[in-house]
């Protein structure tokens, strides 16, 4: 099944901070036999409201493939970490998929050639 996955981490961590956990999860997600189709950093944005008394925070994103028990165990892993102020897992389709990718040209041809059964 497919995932889209946002994370918002607060912003009081140094850039190398922020670059770890991004890449802490992402290898959770690999050590656990999910497959990455992409990741984007969308950087510090301003929040609709204060979260833990903060006004911002960085946002990332993260598609990829994996097994539904594999979300129980992501959703448990996020729920401790400190530094996720919030997260949102969804299970996407295809068209919903190729719709955000859809304006990221280099991201395209890498998704078409990795998925061939995506039209």
């Amino acid at each position: 099944m497919k995932y889209e996955t946002v994370l918002v981490i607060t912003p009081v961590l140094s850039e190398e901070q922020i670059k770890l956990t991004t890449s802490n999860y992402i290898n959770f997600l690999i050590d656990n036999k999910a497959k990455l189709i992409f990741k984007e950093n969308w950087g510090l944005k301003k929040l609709a409201y204060p979260i833990q008394n903060k006004t911002s925070g960085c946002y990332h994103i993260i598609y990829f493939l994996a097994k539904p028990k594999l979300i129980l165990n992501l959703k448990w892993k996020l729920l401790r970490d400190e530094k996720i102020m919030r997260f949102l897992i969804i299970k996407i389709n295809d068209e919903a998929l190729l719709f955000f990718i859809k304006n990221k040209p280099q991201l395209i041809l890498d998704f078409k050639k990795k998925y061939k059964y995506l039209k």
